[in-house]
């Protein structure tokens, strides 16, 4: 099996913990929805990357149809892209451990995401926030994904996939697994905190006014823009004028992320614009575009069986793809199946 014969096909999760932000919408769901017509799209809630920390077992079970409702509301169809939750395709699982012993040690002890989560406590966590990168390799090559979508911080995840695949392949004297590229492009693919630009936009904050949630009221969403830092100057002539100003060209990117165009095409809209008037047009500008989706997430979280109903079929076509291409895997491996 050659690259070419591969099917084009896209994969991408997000973690059932703390709740969606802007930057999980610009950051991926936006991305997910707009992919979803043109080559097949999996979709999926990586609620066993969730438990790599602690959860409360009755929290987890509402977080993860809370990301699915997430995916809904911003407009990914259930009859044009496979949306499930991890948990249910035991593969990733099975698929994961293989992938533990193909991958090195050294490897995992690059993986910076690991060294900014475990801090000076590293020999405490769970050997699972240790080894979820090769889990994320499973979830992607359990079913041959060719894409993955992502913020420019799990850029370094994806190049551990290429290597779990070329060492597996090497190893094995095979092609079985796809060399999967990383999709990063347009404007906030990282999107950073309303209160310090040099930070990314996280779900566990200590304030609020921090991140927009995707569950924010529009009078929430507007107050929190309004009030975002910013530095004293006005916007710059030209986009590279923002170079040096984090909070600023944060802002600019949000806006040209929410409008579908770019950062020199807002700054040549606003240019030397203060303050006062970019900030009110932001806000205005968020509150048409994510209030709507807050609402309709609101709705469907009043009908959990809906939301697992949905889940419970993607996981069946989800099964669908992922059971040859294990069993294929075990066969290459050598493991018996009687």
């Amino acid at each position: 099996m050659t690259e070419s014969t591969f099917t084009p096909r896209v994969f991408s999760g997000i973690k059932p913990s703390g709740g969606l932000t802007l930057g999980n919408y610009l950051g991926a769901i936006k991305r997910f929805v707009g992919m979803q017509g043109k080559v097949e799209t999996i979709y999926c809630v990586v609620d066993l990357h969730a438990i790599t920390v602690w959860q409360d077992p009755a929290q987890l079970a509402n977080m993860t149809r809370e990301v699915a409702a997430g995916y809904l509301a911003a407009g990914l169809d259930p009859t044009q892209s496979i949306l499930f939750n991890q948990s249910q395709v035991s593969g990733h699982a099975e698929l994961g451990w293989i992938f533990n012993c193909v991958a090195r040690v050294g490897w995992m002890n690059r993986m910076t995401q690991f060294k900014d989560k475990a801090g000076s406590n590293a020999e405490k966590v769970s050997l699972g926030l240790y080894a979820y990168p090769s889990l994320m390799a499973a979830d992607i090559l359990l079913y041959h994904a060719t894409q993955v979508p992502v913020g420019e911080d799990q850029k370094q995840h994806v190049e551990l996939t290429r290597d779990i695949a070329a060492k597996f392949n090497h190893d094995f004297k095979t092609d079985f697994f796809p060399i999967t590229e990383p999709v990063i492009d347009g404007p906030a693919t990282r999107v950073m905190n309303l209160r310090d630009g040099t930070k990314k936009m996280s779900k566990s904050g200590e304030s609020d006014m921090e991140r927009i949630n995707m569950t924010d009221d529009a009078t929430t969403i507007a107050k929190k823009f309004k009030k975002a830092k910013t530095d004293p100057a006005p916007l710059p002539e030209t986009v590279e004028g923002l170079a040096t100003r984090p909070e600023a060209r944060n802002l600019v990117e949000i806006y040209a992320a929410l409008e579908d165009t770019t950062p020199e095409a807002v700054i040549a809209q606003y240019p030397g614009a203060g303050w006062g008037t970019f900030k009110p047009a932001l806000a205005d500008l968020a509150v048409a575009k994510l209030a709507p989706i807050s609402d309709e997430m609101a709705r469907l979280m009043n009908d959990p069986a809906e939301i697992d109903r949905i889940l419970g079929k993607g996981s069946e076509k989800a099964r669908a793809i992922a059971e040859p291409i294990l069993k294929k895997t075990y066969e290459i491996v050598g493991l018996l199946r009687s």
